[in-house]
């Protein structure tokens, strides 16, 4: 009667959290990863003000994790 539905895996997840009550009040800095391209981001996040933007490395490339770090496969 009800098909079992595949269960995905969410887009993008935190991998990094850090809060910044001095330096932005009540707000945060974020990595996300887009669990199907690798790709890492910044984010930020407060009150009336947010931002999203790729991370970047020393050489100004852009991050990109390995998908195999994140397979939810069991």
């Amino acid at each position: 009667m009800f098909e079992k539905k595949e269960k995905k895996r969410p887009r993008f997840i935190v991998t990094h959290e850090q809060r910044l009550e001095k330096t932005l009040a009540l707000g945060a800095l974020q990595i996300l990863v887009d669990t199907e391209t690798g790709v890492n981001y910044i984010n930020t996040v407060g009150e009336g003000y947010s931002g999203l933007t790729p991370l970047l490395d020393s050489n100004g490339n852009v991050v990109v994790s390995p998908l195999s770090e994140y397979s939810t496969e069991e």
